[in-house]
């Protein structure tokens, strides 16, 4: 079976596990090397790319208050705020 394992990461250097739960999910989706970068590297790595996000201003259809979105608002679709998203999507899960 597979073992905790500690890499090194290529970018900054530092010690990280590869979990035998992360070493049983790449080798399900067929990946056969080991990540090299650390958790906050890759994460880095990904955001570098992007760019920033354009946000949005809209109108919370629950509560009211203004919200930020990263997406062009549309009038046939509600928008909410993250509190009452959040909250939706507890109350979603619960069901």
């Amino acid at each position: 079976m597979y073992e905790d394992k500690t890499l090194a990461c290529k970018d900054c250097g530092q010690d990280f596990v590869f979990t035998a739960g992360e070493q049983e999910f790449y080798a399900s989706r067929g990946f056969e090397n080991e990540p090299q970068r650390c958790k906050s590297c890759r994460d880095a790595r990904k955001t570098a790319g992007r760019g920033a996000r354009e946000m949005h201003m809209a109108v919370c259809a629950q509560c009211g208050q203004e919200a930020k979105v990263p997406f062009k608002p549309r009038e046939d679709r509600p928008v909410y705020c993250s509190e009452c998203f959040a909250q939706m999507k507890e109350e979603t899960a619960a069901i």
